[in-house]
């Protein structure tokens, strides 16, 4: 078995709040076009939370068969909307239509192709519903697909299933950090050999009176009803994160082979990091000291110097202690050099998504690398004394790029990091 093995990107698919493709949230995002409003999916009339950041003019039967979609949960249909995209882009299946139901891979072995997706809660919405028929109706009227609804790992499964895809098959559940966890473990099984390509990323959907309810009463989530002013990362005014949904999903590939058959390659991936804090439930460690760790381990893995980043996609939350904090692991893991890094937060667009959020993320890196632009931290208007960062307020930057470093953060002190390299 060949080990280290280069792994590229050739295809990526989204659907979030700022648009429904790459192409639609790419360009949302250089305008810097906030994708958060206020929340139509439930009453919020006594809700402190008013706003969340929901997918819009969501059409699932555009891409997935009706009769399939009466059995999945919201975060599944979000996912598989999203590796349709991203399988049809990677080229790896003879497909004519823009999009074909079920379309199958067939430039690569089925078991040398896997999948790994991550839902930090999966399908909260159905939990919720379920519930209330239980209580209301019985249990003989609980759904048969209850179960395999709702169960974390089914985005990951109904992927695998609907593409014909027979290599490994996972979800890793490390809240906030699992979409990157998601990622970067599919770039490990590739470049030690196990596979030749991944379908990878995150999913997330619990913008729902259970989901708001919970996160709204651990004082997690903003309370603004300005929903320009509610997700502002880094912004000394900040009030907590604001909800979001959606996915991001990447199609990686050994280097050789997507050479091979003349595929479009958007970047490269080359470091990963991940480890845990131990320290708080909720709450990163103090200084950002789990979070640097996770971002030297990465570098390490990378193989390059720490003046080879050029830009970070922070997992900034616009919550009071995330962003102080990894402010503080971006200094202590750069010195001197932090000042001159692009350090944004495309949180201030999208929300938070959660398990979703670190796919959503590796899209728009992989797309800053290609195009040479920095995207803004919308929003932000003005820091406290000690983060002093160059957060890209406002307006994006055009800049030329080399690596990129994307954070994510969880819950559980769970950090994941990766590094893309320009093509």
């Amino acid at each position: 078995m060949k080990r280290n093995r280069r792994v590229v990107v050739t295809g990526m698919g989204t659907i979030n709040p700022t648009g429904n493709s790459v192409e639609e949230s790419w360009n949302s995002v250089k305008e810097g076009k906030c994708g958060i409003d206020f929340i139509t999916a439930f009453d919020t009339t006594d809700y402190k939370t008013k706003v969340a950041g929901e997918v819009k003019d969501f059409v699932p039967e555009s891409r997935l068969e009706k009769r399939e979609l009466r059995h999945m949960a919201r975060f599944t249909k979000l996912a598989l909307y999203a590796a349709e995209e991203a399988i049809k882009d990677s080229g790896l299946c003879d497909c004519e239509e823009e999009f074909s139901y079920k379309s199958k891979v067939t430039k690569i072995a089925p078991e040398r192709i896997g999948v790994i997706v991550s839902s930090g809660i999966g399908g909260l919405d159905v939990i919720e519903d379920q519930h209330q028929r239980l209580e209301t109706m019985g249990n003989e009227k609980v759904n048969p697909f209850f179960v395999p609804m709702s169960i974390s790992n089914m985005a990951a499964a109904r992927i695998a299933i609907m593409h014909g895809l027979e290599g490994m098959c996972s979800c890793p559940v490390t809240a906030c950090a699992g979409g990157s966890n998601a990622i970067g473990d599919a770039f490990i099984r590739i470049r030690d050999g196990y596979e030749d390509a991944f379908v990878c990323g995150g999913t997330e959907s619990c913008i729902s009176p259970l989901g708001v309810s919970g996160f709204q009463n651990m004082k997690a989530l903003s309370p603004s009803e300005d929903p320009k002013r509610a997700s502002i990362p880094f912004d000394k005014d900040r009030s907590g994160f604001v909800m979001g949904e959606g996915s991001g999903i990447l199609v990686l590939e050994e280097y050789e082979h997507a050479k091979a058959r003349g595929a479009h390659i958007y970047a490269e991936i080359v470091g990963y990091g991940s480890n845990c804090d131990a320290y708080h439930i909720t709450s990163p460690s103090p200084d950002g000291k789990g979070g640097a760790a996770c971002m030297k381990l990465a570098i390490e893995d990378a193989e390059i110097k720490k003046v080879d980043i050029s830009y970070i996609n922070a997992h900034g939350t616009s919550t009071s202690l995330n962003d102080k904090f990894e402010t503080a692991a971006i200094k202590s893991v750069f010195g001197d050099k932090a000042k001159d890094l692009y350090v944004s937060s495309t949180k201030s667009m999208t929300g938070h998504l959660l398990g979703g959020a670190g796919g959503v993320e590796a899209v728009f890196t992989v797309k800053a690398l290609e195009d040479n632009f920095v995207p803004p931290t919308v929003g932000l208007q003005e820091t406290d004394e000690d983060m002093d960062l160059n957060y890209v307020p406002g307006k994006g930057i055009e800049t030329e790029l080399s690596y990129a470093l994307s954070n994510s953060l969880g819950f559980g002190g769970h950090n994941a990091c990766l590094i893309f390299k320009k093509m």
